[in-house]
């Protein structure tokens, strides 16, 4: 699990409560038709943008952040480091055998086990990096669109609700709990877009990146096998993936 994703969303809404509890009632910011309009109406305006199935697979990709933890540059280094020992020790071949639960890896020891071109496990990985990119940044779009469309209907509802206070203005007494209601919506909007979609959009763009950078690895990985079999070497070409710092603590 990523405690650290869960943490940050955990402590954002922890200080908007907390922040409310010091300055009133919890009650005065629970409003079910301004609720309604934000939720329902970013979640109509969603579905109209794209297809369900989109929709669905980008709110299972935000539970993934919370539940996968971000994988290590270094841990894919190494891995790649072993299966060149295993294929210098037995045998291209015994590659066939490396049990993983990454089909991405599974698939590059195939290749190598059968001594595939080079050029051929490029298009491969190149192929498999493409299509990852494309699933995920649909996932980025869905949620960067509901920030922008949650703080709209926010803004909607505040109208709707200042038109409502208008028309009963002969009532000076429910002018001011009208207009809290009507700013409420504005309020579920903003909360909506900067405490969950956008973080979300940022850390699934985030998570791309790493995992665009690590199929590259296992791709240079086992370009290097090929190459020369030394597990020397391939260490120190897939040390220039890692950190600086990283690398100077390993090499220590």
């Amino acid at each position: 699990m990523d405690i650290v994703t869960l943490l940050g969303t955990l402590i954002g809404f922890g200080l908007v409560l907390g922040a409310i509890l010091l300055g009133g009632n919890v009650g005065m910011f629970v409003d079910v038709p301004s609720m309604m309009i934000v939720f329902g109406g970013s979640f109509a305006a969603i579905c109209v943008t794209f297809p369900l199935g989109d929709v669905i697979g980008s709110f299972g990709g935000a539970m993934s952040l919370f539940m996968k933890k971000k994988g290590k540059i270094e841990d894919v280094v190494n891995i790649m480091v072993r299966i060149a020992e295993i294929s210098r020790r037995e045998g291209l071949i015994a590659l066939e055998n490396i049990q993983t639960e990454n089909p991405i890896l599974k698939k590059a020891c195939q290749l190598i086990a059968d001594n595939a071109d080079p050029q051929l496990i490029r298009d491969t990985l190149g192929i498999e990096i493409g299509t990852m990119k494309r699933r995920h940044n649909i996932s980025i779009e869905v949620f960067q669109k509901l920030a922008g469309y949650s703080p709209a209907f926010g803004m909607m509802g505040t109208l709707i609700g200042l038109v409502q206070m208008l028309s009963r203005l002969d009532d000076p007494k429910t002018i001011g709990p009208a207009m809290a209601v009507a700013i409420i919506t504005t309020f579920y909007g903003s909360l909506l877009a900067n405490l969950i979609f956008l973080p979300f959009a940022g850390k699934m763009k985030a998570r791309t990146m790493q995992e665009e950078l690590q199929l590259m690895i296992i791709f240079e990985g086992a370009k290097s096998i090929l190459e020369n079999n030394n597990p020397r070497l391939v260490y120190e070409k897939l040390s220039s993936f890692e950190p600086p710092k990283e690398r100077k603590q390993r090499g220590q």
